[in-house]
């Protein structure tokens, strides 16, 4: 089981907000559960500024600004978005596991809306990019 759960999602929040979540704890599902919480508690915008503003913070504290992307976190973002409107799940640990592909096969979902790759590029890491191949829902 991924640490992050833990913690309840009110409680997951609080402590990725203030800094306080273990960087260990901040895996790829812990990135999706993040938006799955941010975009059911205060909507699709609001969740791109709160978690976009949070992670830059978040890994500027932990000495990992390098590993911040903000194209691959607006896309998945956007992604869990697009996957929640199809969603009959009310939690994340259902929710994740009725769209399984979003954990293994995140890479090749982001694949289907850029014709580059977003992970490698340094200005996908700076400013968010829009997909050139098909936009999100």
């Amino acid at each position: 089981m991924e640490p992050h759960y833990q913690f309840s999602d009110a409680a997951f929040e609080k402590q990725f907000k203030h800094g306080l979540l273990h960087p260990s704890y901040f895996t790829h599902e812990a990135h999706l559960r993040l938006a799955w919480i941010h975009i059911t508690k205060y909507g699709l915008e609001n969740a791109i500024e709160n978690i976009t503003s949070q992670l830059e913070a978040f890994t500027k504290l932990n000495n990992e600004e390098t590993k911040y992307n903000k194209t691959v976190t607006i896309a998945a973002i956007r992604a869990v978005f697009h996957f929640i409107l199809k969603s009959k799940s009310d939690n994340f640990r259902d929710f994740i596991d009725e769209f399984p592909r979003l954990l293994f096969e995140f890479r090749d979902l982001l694949g289907y809306h850029y014709a580059f790759n977003i992970f490698d590029s340094e200005e996908a890491r700076t400013t968010y990019l829009e997909p050139d191949l098909q936009p999100f829902d």
